[in-house]
């Protein structure tokens, strides 16, 4: 063959090739690779983690119809899936060889799409947790030496009753101490990671630089059952030579001993650190900094800490330097050998506390000489920052709240008192300080002892600038909504803000007067927080609180961690042990399961729901259960509290009935075929039962017919089918015969929201919460507040930071928007878009994220069109059931990924 033919030919051929192989390059592109959930997560303890990604791509209908995954520990492939025929791209587990503790793995993936055209790989990383961390655990004195109190039933102390008690606390078991270690290092590692607890919490420093933005670091926990380490990644920031590493503590949850505001003491003992740092060299050689007795201490300039009393801060008391190398730590102490704390040490996956957002003054006046009231314009969970000129051991007191008295002063009567900040001026210069330990809910900052206003001089010290912070759980937020109702636009953001406030360690009730983890929220709350959140790691990490919390004879306690047990007094044996609280352990896995498709709090729970409903069924009596705080602070003339309205036996047995059904669906799920035919036939006897003692057969009511008892057995399937339409008619009559307005309570408002929803009772619904009075949103918005509160009549109730009445979320979302998971196929691969037009909506937009990508749709009603505009994520599909207010021949469409704009006549 000529030569010049051949390389022609070759050429053809090659460009030939390179066509085809960009033809079939895969339009999907991979990115948010995670390992169980996380993106470059460190301390995964799974055998078996589970691996996930989104898609996206720029055509409609696309979708993965295969994968692979590859992983490798050093340049070594310990796995490889093949190429696997799926469209499964979330949850896939690890199916390699026994992975080691303390290692780093990259993996990569790649995937088809549906013409079996392959996409370019994406990589990431992940490290496992070590196996042990055996490190001794320091600080300064003993806990045999403390004198700190036992117990959990230390509630509201007493200081008149035990003041000669907390006076004889040796200082060093209540004060904040700072530790220090100076390491030197010939050579710089390849790979240096620290693993650190200090508790209750801790500020990490490396030659004088913070590590982390985390605060109140570790997360709260029950420090006799789990606790918490961090780990971080040192390599680049160790120098070669000295390094210094400084420690400093602080009391949290761990220490609450405070003789200020006092909601409990409870210690799990002084003050304690734990490092250790894992260094590894070129050469494969290793070595270990531990805390030992080589560590030094110092009281820090923090001279009181108190998660429910404040924090004071004296400048004066600064060490220059501590945290750094060459500081002189001869006055130094060395520190003590404490015993560990009797919780496991476990890796914190759940994201950290932070400060997210801050505020600037808004309004501010003068009270009197020396004290000025600021209008903050948030009311949040946190704590100010300041700037501020003066002489040395001036004082500026900080008193922070959500209320002002008549006077302008701020009024901490309802949130607990007294609280506050202190700082004790240095003297050098202009000096900044926000605290490290403690914080509160409040919108205003009363600050004693200052100059303000321009060009007057008191001889008090000047304040330059003041800020909130605002503090809240890092986790994504992943929702939004808005619509042509301004009460409903509005009421989405005071209880988002409500719920940040109450978004720390665990979700609290609210952030001044308890801080404590009140369980019945999470379940009553659950689809909002989940169409708002992301709550991937800190649904797993409530659920090890309430595991944790669970009592020997299975009963679930209303607050985890359980760090006081109010059954220890008289009028609290209900405040510890209500099923409504307690069925959280049951609800709030199968509600993960449904927005996650994740089946795996069900199955590591299912000994806890399996005990708690035996717990039960020990308190039953004929199949009735009657202890508990009922519909609590449902709506009427009568005070707020213990429900009025409605039996507190039908509240209990209901949920007793429905933690039944759970366990039920549990036990089928998890093979677990020996309890099913018992618990099945509990069901049944408990159905009985219930309707026996309840359901009035003349009046087709329930009980005292009141809008929880009927619209709670209507929700939890309690009502023989043959009666459902007749107990629906009367609880909408009774809606009807109170002007259209709500009865029920915390527990209630949850169940009377879904039943009308779910039987078409929008515009009933929307009538009932479309105004400005009580009960409902709208007065509170009228009454100017910027969080949702605990009563509906804010001058009624006690915190003005409440999202337990939040449920109307759900209808927001599921109902409003219509996005909703698909029973039958849960976790939002393939979902329902079902929007329902109600009362004189005009448009409705909202967004959420699925573990597949964004989900958002807008739709609008103009012209007499219906108009909705959506987007559905690469590798999902929807179901799309068209509102019956609109005209089309064809009432539900599937709908690929991708974007789509319909548009329909609206019916006359």
């Amino acid at each position: 063959m000529n030569r010049s033919i051949f390389h022609i030919l070759i050429f053809l051929l090659t460009v030939s090739a390179v066509g085809l192989i960009s033809c079939t390059e895969s339009q999907l592109e991979i990115s948010n690779l995670t390992v169980e959930y996380l993106q470059n997560p460190t301390g995964i303890d799974s055998e078996s983690p589970r691996f996930g990604w989104q898609l996206t791509s720029s055509g409609n209908g696309t979708y993965q119809s295969a994968y692979q995954i590859k992983v490798t520990n050093a340049g070594q492939e310990v796995w490889n899936s093949g190429k696997q025929v799926s469209n499964k791209s979330q949850l896939i587990p690890y199916r390699g060889k026994m992975l080691s503790p303390a290692n780093r793995y990259t993996y990569q993936v790649k995937v088809w799409d549906q013409k079996d055209q392959v996409s370019e790989p994406n990589s990431s990383w992940f490290e496992t947790a070590p196996s042990e961390l055996s490190t001794k655990w320091i600080g300064a004195i003993r806990r045999e030496n403390a004198n700190l109190p036992q117990g959990r039933n230390w509630h509201s102390p007493s200081l008149k009753k035990n003041r000669a008690f907390f006076d004889s606390i040796p200082e060093l078991a209540k004060r904040s101490i700072q530790l220090r270690k100076e390491v030197g290092l010939s050579e710089k590692p390849v790979k240096a990671t620290a693993y650190i607890s200090g508790l209750g919490h801790y500020e990490f420093n490396l030659n004088g630089e913070r590590i982390g933005e985390s605060i109140f670091a570790p997360l709260w926990t029950d420090y006799d059952k789990s606790i918490f380490y961090n780990t971080f990644d040192l390599t680049d920031q160790l120098n070669l030579g000295a390094n210094a590493i400084g420690v400093l503590l602080g009391n949290g949850m761990y220490n609450v001993i405070g003789d200020r505001y006092r909601k409990f003491w409870i210690s799990f003992g002084p003050p304690t650190l734990f490092f250790e740092l894992r260094l590894e060299y070129q050469d494969g050689r290793t070595e270990t900094i531990k805390s030992d007795k080589t560590w030094k201490y110092s009281l820090s300039p923090i001279t009181f800490n108190d998660i429910f009393g404040g924090e004071s801060y004296d400048a004066r008391l600064e060490q220059s330097g501590w945290e750094e190398t060459d500081f002189d730590d001869s006055s130094w102490q060395t520190v003590v050998i404490q015993d560990a704390p009797k919780g496991t040490l476990k890796a914190q996956l759940a994201p950290a506390v932070e400060v997210q957002r801050s505020f600037d003054v808004k309004e501010w006046k003068k009270v009197d000489s020396s004290t000025y009231l600021f209008d903050m314009g948030q009311n949040l969970a946190g704590f100010p920052s300041i700037k501020i000129q003066g002489k040395s051991g001036q004082k500026v007191k900080l008193t922070v709240g959500e209320r002002v008295d008549e006077k302008g002063f701020v009024n901490q009567k309802n949130t607990g008192s007294p609280y506050y900040f202190e700082y004790t001026l240095s003297g050098d210069g202009v000096e900044e300080w926000q605290p490290k330990f403690s914080y509160y809910g409040y919108q205003y900052i009363q600050v004693e002892g200052i100059s303000y206003e321009e060009n007057v001089k008191n001889g008090y010290p000047e304040l330059l600038d003041l800020k909130s912070n605002f503090i809240y759980s890092n986790a994504d937020v992943i929702g939004s909504f808005e619509c042509s109702n301004e009460i409903f636009s509005k009421t989405h953001t005071i209880i988002n803000n409500a719920i940040k406030s109450n978004m720390q360690a665990v979700f609290t009730d609210c952030p001044h007067r308890e801080k404590l983890g009140w369980l019945e929220e999470i379940h009553l709350n659950g689809p909002g927080l989940l169409y708002n959140y992301d709550l991937t790691q800190l649904l797993r990490k409530e659920m090890m609180d309430m595991k944790d919390a669970q009592r020997a004879n299975g009963m679930v306690p209303n607050i985890a961690p359980e760090y006081v047990d109010f059954s220890a007094e008289s009028w609290g044996a209900d405040f510890t042990d209500s099923p409504e609280w307690g069925a959280a352990a049951v609800i709030v896995p199968w509600q993960y399961y449904e927005f996650y498709g994740d089946s795996s709090l069900i199955k590591e729970n299912y000994e806890v729901m399996r005990r708690f409903v035996d717990y039960l069924t020990t308190r039953a009596e004929d199949g009735i259960v009657s202890h508990g705080l009922g519909d609590w602070y449902d709506y009427g003339e009568h005070g707020a509290g213990y429900s009025k309205n409605s039996p507190i036996a039908l509240s209990a047995t209901s949920h007793y009935f429905f933690c039944i059904v759970g366990l039920v669906k549990a036990a089928e799920m998890t093979g677990n075929l020996g309890d099913l035919d018992k618990y099945k036939s509990l069901k049944q006897e408990v159905f009985q039962a219930y309707n026996q003692e309840f359901f009035n057969t003349e009046t087709n009511q329930y009980a005292s017919g009141s809008q929880y008892s009927n619209a709670v057995s209507l929700y939890m399937g309690l009502v023989n089918e043959e009666n459902k339409k007749a107990v629906l008619d009367n609880l909408v009559a009774d809606i009807e015969s109170h002007g259209n307005r709500l009865t029920t309570g915390d527990v209630g408002n949850r169940y009377l929201f879904q039943v009308l929803a779910d039987n078409g009772l929008n515009d009933l619904l929307y009538d009932m919460l479309n105004h400005y009075e009580a009960p409902g949103y709208g007065y509170q918005l009228q009454y100017g507040l910027t969080t949702l509160t605990e009563q509906w009549d804010p001058s009624k109730g006690n915190s003005w930071n409440h999202f337990m009445m939040g449920q109307i979320e759900e209808w927001f979302f599921k109902s409003l928007a219509g996005i909703r998971s698909d029973n039958e196929n849960p976790g939002f691969q393939k979902f329902i878009i079902e929007p329902k037009l109600a009362g004189d909506l005009t448009y409705v937009k909202a967004s959420t994220k699925s573990l597949y990508g964004d989900i958002s749709l807008h739709w609008k009603i103009t012209d007499g069109q219906w108009v909705i505009d959506l987007d559905i994520p690469v590798n999902s599909s929807a179901t799309f059931i068209l509102p019956k207010e609109v005209e089309s021949n064809e009432r539900q469409l599937n709908l690929t990924s991708g974007h789509h704009s319909l548009k329909y006549k609206v019916k006359t």
